[in-house]
């Protein structure tokens, strides 16, 4: 598809219809889009959090922020040898974390960007985008954080996309599309508001997850 026919809007619309969009590479200026035949899903009370993931969230003395820098986030997901993040996606999510509907989620330690999540939210589904570490544990630590608030914001539904062993082990779940729009059609319905929960200390955090893993 053109980029040039891409708006925010129509993204949107898009993502309510179960549909992202990808390019081939980063220099590849074309986008195209992506229903699978199997969705990936990170059902919100099923975190399994390790013991050495408890371990590193109580110890590290990490900072963890909610749009602190929403754009450095996303460019440091693209920051690999292969991604599907071209110029075009990354200014069109640029314009729905200006519009409101895109949200990153940071990990901090001595001021420098170690991790982070980023996806889009409509109504009570959350569609994760993209996740990145600089550090031992630092995505699963977004992660980790990411699923509590989207559990205390409202949201019914996170969407992974796709299952990697990564995901797997941390709880993610495969269902089939048809399953995936029925649900989809629920979550969108529902009132959510990412900025709402307060970010919880590291040892709360722990204990809320164990409790449900």
């Amino acid at each position: 598809m053109d980029r040039r026919d891409i708006t925010p809007d129509i993204l949107l619309k898009a993502y309510a219809l179960g549909v992202f969009p990808m390019a081939e590479s980063r220099e590849d200026p074309e986008i195209f889009w992506v229903d699978p035949r199997h969705r990936g899903i990170l059902p919100l009370d099923q975190f399994h959090m390790s013991r050495s993931l408890a371990r590193h969230v109580r110890r590290s003395g990490f900072d963890v922020s909610i749009n602190r820098d929403f754009a450095a986030t996303v460019e440091a997901c693209a920051d690999r040898p292969e991604t599907w993040i071209n110029a075009t996606i990354f200014d069109l999510y640029l314009q729905l974390h200006r519009m409101g509907h895109a949200h990153s989620l940071e990990i901090w330690q001595d001021n420098q960007l170690i991790g982070g999540v980023y996806g889009v939210a409509l109504g009570g589904a959350f569609f994760g985008e993209s996740m990145f570490s600089r550090r031992d544990n630092a995505s699963k630590t977004a992660l980790a954080f990411l699923v509590d608030r989207l559990a205390h914001a409202g949201f019914t539904l996170f969407d992974t996309q796709f299952i990697t062993p990564h995901l797997s082990r941390l709880g993610a779940v495969e269902i089939t599309r048809a399953e995936y729009h029925q649900r989809l059609e629920t979550a969108v319905a529902r009132p959510a508001d990412f900025s709402t929960p307060e970010t919880p200390p590291p040892q709360e955090l722990v204990q809320r997850m164990t409790q449900t893993s």
